[in-house]
């Protein structure tokens, strides 16, 4: 049992990133934003060709870089993710609020084109990364396991992102993008270039997607053209049994507990799987927590009036 918590915990850490980027649009801006299962394997696309590419052939000045220190190309590797990871946000953006295409249909129009830009990056249908430096073996070759490694790496960056977040939530175009999701009208009737705040907003989340991508493909060795295929259900899982659990929480802690969500999810998952469930059915057990997770709020409002009920007869 121990080990599947830890498992499940280093997992859970990686895939968290995923579900905060899902959170800053579906929960912050109130958009659902299919974006995310284009921009997941992009983040890992981009890594996986940065990783598996020499050194001597970057230009010089990195080259020099590089040889400085020599844990550079995972680190480029995860900047570049996020920042092609915003790119593709910003394209879902643009298209929802310059073109005035319904979000959903923006981000299935997005994730459609990534597949190809993908499948141009990558240049193969997968990429091994097996024998290549990554994040998470310069941490094994500090003394760490590959589990503790994954926790420990995780969390560092998963504490970077989140206090990221909590600092420009803070600033003033964070508030706007904030009061843009609650109530666009209003903001808009205060000023608010609501349009902006959205392309903001949907940037942000798929750059946090991407990097979650970014790591995940250095921690397993290998990138997929089809890893994002379901990875929303991932995101709003996590979000959902964070929210049962933990409630009316402030921001900053919000988003720990989305990373407490992301973990029980790996766990529930990890649990399933040890009960010898064929690892093909995987993702019908995902959306079936999702659907328990997504009702378990009416389901306890209904048990909890029948209880009223009943003391109120019994009163009688």
């Amino acid at each position: 049992m121990l080990d599947i918590l830890l498992s499940s915990t280093s997992q859970g850490l990686l895939w968290s990133l995923l579900a905060i980027g899902v959170f800053l649009t579906y929960r912050i801006l109130d958009i659902a934003d299919l974006t995310t299962e284009g921009s997941f394997p992009l983040g890992g696309a981009v890594a996986a060709v940065i990783l598996a590419k020499d050194p001597t052939t970057w230009p010089a000045s990195i080259q020099s870089l590089f040889d400085v220190h020599y844990m550079v190309a995972p680190i480029i590797a995860l900047l570049f993710a996020f920042i092609a990871g915003m790119l593709a946000g910003l394209v879902s953006g643009l298209l929802h609020t310059k073109l005035k295409i319904p979000a959903l249909l923006a981000g299935i129009i997005t994730m459609t084109g990534l597949y190809s830009i993908n499948s141009r990056i990558m240049g193969a249908p997968n990429i091994s990364l097996i024998g290549t430096d990554s994040i998470f073996s310069h941490a094994q070759s500090l003394g760490f396991s590959k589990i503790n490694s994954a926790i420990v790496v995780g969390a560092i960056i998963v504490f970077i992102v989140i206090l990221l977040l909590v600092l420009f939530f803070k600033t003033e175009i964070g508030l706007a993008t904030r009061a843009t999701g609650d109530n666009i009208e209003m903001s808009e009737a205060n000023g608010i270039k609501t349009d902006n705040m959205k392309i903001i907003g949907y940037m942000l989340s798929n750059g946090c997607i991407a990097l979650a991508g970014a790591l995940l493909v250095q921690n397993n060795n290998f990138a997929d053209l089809n890893s994002g295929i379901g990875t929303i259900v991932i995101g709003l899982a996590s979000i959902i049994i964070a929210e049962v659990l933990f409630k009316n929480k402030s921001l900053g802690l919000r988003l720990i507990t989305i990373v407490i969500g992301a973990i029980l999810y790996r766990f529930i998952l990890a649990c399933v799987l040890e009960l010898r469930v064929d690892p093909a059915d995987l993702k019908l057990f995902s959306a079936i927590i999702l659907v328990i997770c997504l009702s378990s709020p009416l389901i306890q409002k209904k048990l909890g009036f029948s209880k009223l009920g009943k003391r109120k007869g019994g009163a009688n």
